[in-house]
């Protein structure tokens, strides 16, 4: 994948690799958020 040449200096795999560690982890805590906090939530909201 070709990079603007302002870019160029990223174009290192160690950067798409810090990229997706970064959002990989993003994902994690907002699904574990969802998991631990809002289901519970709605489960109770249900039931009451």
């Amino acid at each position: 994948m070709e990079l603007p040449a302002r870019f160029a200096e990223y174009e290192h795999p160690t950067w798409l690799t810090a990229v997706a560690t970064a959002l990989s982890y993003g994902l994690i805590l907002v699904a574990m958020t969802v998991v631990l906090f809002v289901l519970p939530y709605l489960v109770f909201r249900g039931l009451g």
